[in-house]
């Protein structure tokens, strides 16, 4: 099976990357102690049979499956385990997933070979689902104990259902079947190997290379289907795939601590300038939502803050007047002789990024803000960040837990976005303690609600992934993070 995707993010070791396009290859290559099932958001038992959380969920224990084997004949033990949760904290820019779901870790112990129990120094309700995610895949000891840098270049040893057969950077990922593979998920249907013997994985930047090598039957599927595609790959006989992602939305994630940007008015103006609207209809998938929070409604624990983002352009140019912002003869405000000038930070790992910000773009400039397109690499995504060479960040980041809010705007963690202390830090902190559903409830919805009205970051759409696949193609399946499952696809 071929199947085309964007852009490739550089790095093969599915602990450090965070780019859909190659999340859907090495999602294939490693196990999880737990999975998700992606239609009531349940955790499962996957290479852990079983597992025991204490009352103050400080402590997990999991007891392991019996027989599992990675691809380099080394069998999964408790302190196989260990050593990949003892390495994850040492990952660095690009394994930020990882870090954040292990935040506050005292000690990952061995108590017999099939038993790992892992404690955290405060309440952690997260870290059970963290433990069905790609980012926590469980690698070969041998894997876990090579430098980052080694892992995202030569890749990783895995127990998946397929290996890693070759990676030419911008060009493709090769797959191959894992044989002997007999311990798949709960939730997969077909028990044993996998039925494909290989999958490729084929880097096509061009939305309209990609919708034509579908039709054409050169690739079996392709990744970021675009609205302008819809209609000729349905014509074409070609079914359309989508699932919202869960998690944090396509935001501008704003550098709080540039000048023009440490004012909440500036902010908030620019959040009710964005007509998100405008944007979906314009751009996006049918079916795509704009957003209504900083977390998309498939998201446990979603709570609307609609009104607060709804399109105003004149409330916007009244903030910006009451910032001291004041239009100059060209319509770009000025203040103090400096123009209210941002430059936008974005990549091309979705073929909707370029149009949605160049409406963007448009629609700051009707209020009086010139913002600046600046396109970079995916693989520069973790530079960026840790830079902060930027007024504005495109992106959104899938996780189907809504702790994802501590990951992206605690100060006390990477803090991208540069959020002054204290900022939302003790209901991000509460809300992992929390281990009874109905409170956690609570404290999120209140979480999203201080984003919006502080204007961190400005929501702008629900990314919906949309995946075109070729009437032969069976079973592909979407898991709990709208990412891919391959296990159970088969062609005719």
């Amino acid at each position: 099976m071929t199947f085309a995707v964007g852009s490739d993010a550089g790095c093969v070791d599915p602990q450090q990357v965070s780019s859909n396009d190659t999340i859907y290859s090495l999602r294939q290559i490693v196990d999880s102690l737990t999975d998700q099932d992606p239609a009531t958001g349940k955790i499962v038992p996957w290479l852990a049979q079983s597992w025991d959380i204490s009352p103050d969920a400080t402590t997990f224990t999991f007891h392991l499956r019996p027989g599992v084997t990675f691809s380099d004949g080394s069998p999964l033990t408790a302190q196989v385990v260990k050593d990949n949760f003892d390495a994850v904290p040492k990952l660095g820019a690009l394994g930020v997933l990882a870090e954040g779901y292990l935040s506050g870790v005292q000690a990952t112990t061995v108590v017999d070979p099939s038993t790992v129990r892992v404690q955290f120094s405060r309440p952690n309700a997260q870290f059970l689902q963290a433990t069905s995610t790609f980012s926590l895949g469980i690698e070969s000891s041998a894997s876990a104990k090579k430098r980052p840098q080694d892992k995202c270049s030569q890749g990783v040893i895995g127990s998946g259902p397929f290996v890693l057969k070759q990676h030419v950077a911008n060009q493709s990922i090769t797959l191959a079947k894992r044989t002997g593979y007999d311990w798949g998920s709960s939730l997969w249907r077909k028990k044993g190997e996998a039925y494909l013997d290989q999958v490729v994985f084929k880097v096509v930047p061009e939305a309209g290379v990609r919708q034509g090598s579908l039709q054409s039957g050169q690739v079996d599927a392709i990744g970021s289907v675009g609205k302008a595609d819809e209609a000729a790959l349905k014509a074409a006989g070609v079914t359309l795939l989508a699932r919202a992602n869960p998690g944090a939305v396509f935001n501008l994630g704003l550098n709080n601590s540039r000048p023009a940007l440490r004012d909440e008015r500036v902010r908030q103006a620019l959040q009710v300038a964005v007509d998100r609207q405008q944007i979906v209809d314009t751009v996006f998938p049918t079916g795509t939502r704009p957003a209504t929070s900083v977390l998309s409604h498939t998201t446990p624990d979603y709570a609307d803050q609609g009104p607060a983002l709804a399109f105003d352009a004149a409330k916007a140019k009244a903030l910006l007047d009451s910032a001291g912002w004041t239009p100059g003869g060209d319509g770009i405000r000025q203040r103090n002789g400096a123009r209210l000038s941002l430059n936008l930070v974005w990549f091309a790992n979705a073929a909707t990024n370029q149009p949605a910000l160049e409406l963007v773009q448009q629609q700051l400039k009707a209020v009086g803000v010139d913002v600046v397109l600046k396109q970079l690499p995916i693989a520069q995504l973790a530079q960026a960040q840790t830079a902060g060479d930027f007024d504005l960040l495109w992106g959104n980041l899938t996780r189907a837990d809504p702790d994802i809010l501590r990951g992206q705007y605690s100060t006390q963690l990477a803090n991208v976005y540069r959020i002054p202390a204290p900022g939302i830090d003790e209901l991000l902190t509460r809300q992992a303690a929390t281990t009874d559903a109905a409170q956690r409830k609570a404290v999120v919805a209140q979480a999203q609600q201080e984003v919006v009205r502080n204007a961190y970051v400005i929501p702008v759409v629900e990314l919906q992934t949309e995946l075109g696949v070729a009437p032969k193609v069976h079973d592909l399946d979407f898991e709990a993070s709208s990412r891919i499952q391959l296990h159970d696809t088969w062609l005719s």
